[in-house]
């Protein structure tokens, strides 16, 4: 990448912008400046203060074919090619552009955000009082150069003609940079004053540089993309589906098949629709949907390269912005349908919605794994691998960081040891650890595993206290199901229990909100006599019931939070190590468990043989 950092006058921005030798790359977000930092804009230039610098994009790179579209408010004659792409100072040469040429009137908005046009002026007689007096002098009026009260009903300030602008002493900085600019002054009855304004005010703003930052032909698309995240200055950051769009709005290729660009943003709109009635799916972004096709593409190079030297799997940024539009198009579809199959997968796991989606960057693996695997995903021995490998992913909490390179290895690993071709185990499998304790500070659903112990629950077959009704997706949204305390916050403060074992998902179960307002606030001996008598059910099938939850009703009826917290413990180790096909760790004080067993009825519920396994071990 080469550039250079040349200074050039304003006026010569202004020309620019206007002729369309610079133009805007596609990527670049609208144009949306507040009035008053455009009024300060003003200011700092009429004091010749320094703005900042503006970065541009030499056109003519074969790599990088961004769309061009002119700067907000300029009109240019169709086909017209820009020397230069803006990418940092879009809204400051915005600003200028449309208060200093034409008509001078900004479309802008107030603090509050509510839209409007706005016009520029410069008392006379305020700015040639001094530097410190500038920013008094630069005022904002409406489009039709006036300041109004009383609801626009008066007109306080009138300059919507050049006799009244003169009468009243003030200038319009659009002028500032024309000819016309020095018969406006030329005609004021002060003479003394116009030479004055001329010499230090005009001269100021005609003679003022911007520095530049431009870069050359060689520059690529992910030195673009990092360098305009360095320096761009009160804009957001540019990702790479932004870049894209522009790159693939000048795919030459496809102009000349079909004799238009393609748009990015709406082929991904119609992406959206299609994955629209899985709502599990909505955290799915744009940016996971390229990650996506990136590592099948590079994937498909890796495999299809015979020079000994195959380029790498990759999901990271540089490899997303190295991709052409024909591998979209490629992987666009088998993406899409991908995506939808995982919504169903996710179903089979009980996981109905994004609330309790543990890791919504995991699908990106899992749709491209798909996409590998193809029919064969819906194996039932594939797909009871694909299981394990998703749960080792969620429950040994391994998708928070570091996850570009954790996708590239399970799309590499998990597709042949799915299908059963190697005896190599994935390295998610084998990283995955879960400890015992770890429960006791599973609280919120911020963290992934909370989510997957809730999940784990509902596909153990947790059935509704009130109901009798199992959660399954129609179920799970027709119920209201949701995560709730089974010895109720209330009652555990008030019974002096800790705020790491109450708060516990080992505390807490789903439950349908009508079950929870029954349940309240109350001891569990007394809220189940409460679902007994409206449910209508006996004591010993309301035990069943508690028994899905792996709750013991024996020590629910008892009050007795310790017995209770002990027993459900284990059992939901139990069902952890069923979904990771693994052991794990118990660094929990394994007497006071063994005690506890010895008290427990296993008659009394469903979790006995758990417990039996384990007193085994």
């Amino acid at each position: 990448m080469g550039f250079q950092a040349p200074l050039h006058q304003l006026s010569d921005y202004l020309a620019w912008t206007t002729s369309g030798r610079i133009q805007l790359p596609d990527f670049q977000r609208g144009y949306k400046w507040e009035d008053e930092r455009i009024r300060q804009l003003l200011i700092t230039i009429l004091r010749g203060h320094p703005l900042g610098v503006v970065m541009l994009l030499q056109t003519g790179n074969d790599q990088i074919r961004f769309k061009p579209r002119p700067i907000e408010g300029v009109t240019l004659p169709p086909g017209s090619t820009p020397d230069y792409l803006l990418l940092d100072g879009q809204q400051r040469l915005t600003s200028l552009t449309q208060a200093l040429t034409g008509d001078g009137v900004v479309a802008t908005e107030d603090s509050r955000g509510k839209k409007m046009d706005r016009t520029y002026y410069i008392h006379i007689d305020t700015a040639l009082a001094g530097e410190d007096r500038i920013d008094d002098a630069v005022i904002s009026v409406r489009s039709d150069r006036t300041l109004r009260s009383n609801f626009d009903k008066v007109i306080d300030l009138d300059l919507r003609t050049d006799d009244k602008e003169r009468s009243s002493g003030y200038f319009p900085v659009r002028l500032l940079f024309t000819d016309e600019g020095f018969s406006w002054l030329m005609q004021l009855e002060n003479r003394e004053q116009s030479i004055a304004f001329q010499s230090q005010i005009l001269q100021t703003a005609r003679t003022y540089k911007i520095p530049a930052i431009q870069l050359d032909t060689s520059t690529s698309k992910a030195a673009v993309a990092t360098v305009f995240e360095k320096v761009n200055t009160g804009g957001l950051p540019l990702n790479v589906f932004e870049l894209l769009t522009a790159t693939f709005a000048g795919d030459r290729e496809y102009y000349d098949t079909y004799g238009s660009d393609f748009r990015l943003n709406d082929d991904w709109r119609e992406t959206q629709q299609k994955l629209a009635p899985y709502s599990v799916l909505s955290a799915v972004e744009n940016t996971d949907f390229l990650q996506a096709v990136t590592m099948l593409t590079t994937l498909r190079r890796n495999r299809d390269d015979h020079s000994g030297r195959p380029p790498a799997v990759s999901a990271k940024r540089e490899d997303v912005l190295k991709l052409e539009l024909n591998d979209y198009l490629t992987y666009r579809d088998p993406l899409r349908e991908a995506f939808i199959w995982a919504s169903t997968f996710l179903a089979d796991q009980y996981i109905f919605d994004t609330k309790f989606l543990p890791y919504p960057k995991q699908l990106v693996p899992l749709a491209a794994i798909k996409v590998v695997l193809g029919k064969d995903a819906d194996l039932i021995s594939v797909r009871d691998r694909l299981a394990q490998w998703f749960w080792c992913g969620i429950l040994g909490e391994l998708y928070g960081s570091a996850i570009e390179s954790r996708f590239v290895r399970d799309l590499e690993q998990v597709p042949a040891w799915a299908l059963g071709k190697t005896g190599s185990i994935p390295k998610t499998v084998q990283d995955a650890s879960f400890v015992e304790s770890r429960l006791h500070s599973l609280r919120t659903r911020n963290a992934a595993a909370y989510k997957g112990v809730y999940a784990l629950l509902l596909a153990h077959g947790a059935r509704d206290w009130m109901n009798d009704q199992a959660f399954n997706k129609v179920q799970y949204v027709d119920l209201s199901v949701d995560i709730h305390h089974i010895f109720p916050q209330r009652w555990c403060n008030t019974n002096n229990i800790d705020d790491e074992r109450r708060e516990s998902i080992v505390n807490k179960t789903p439950l349908s909100a009508v079950t929870n307002r029954t349940i309240g606030g109350v001891a569990p001996s007394s809220y189940l006599k409460v679902i007994e008598r409206k449910a209508q059910i006996s004591p010993d099938r309301l035990n069943t019931l508690l028994a899905t939850h792996l709750a013991d009703a024996g020590a629910m009826r008892e009050d007795n939070f310790d017995h209770f917290f002990i027993l459900r413990r284990n059992a939901l180790v139990g069902v952890i190590e069923k979904a990771l096909g693994k052991s794990v760790q118990r660094d929990v004080d394994s007497g006071t468990l063994s005690e506890s067993l010895n008290q427990f009825d296993p008659e009394n519920t469903a979790v006995a043989a758990d417990q039996d396994d384990w007193e085994e071990r």
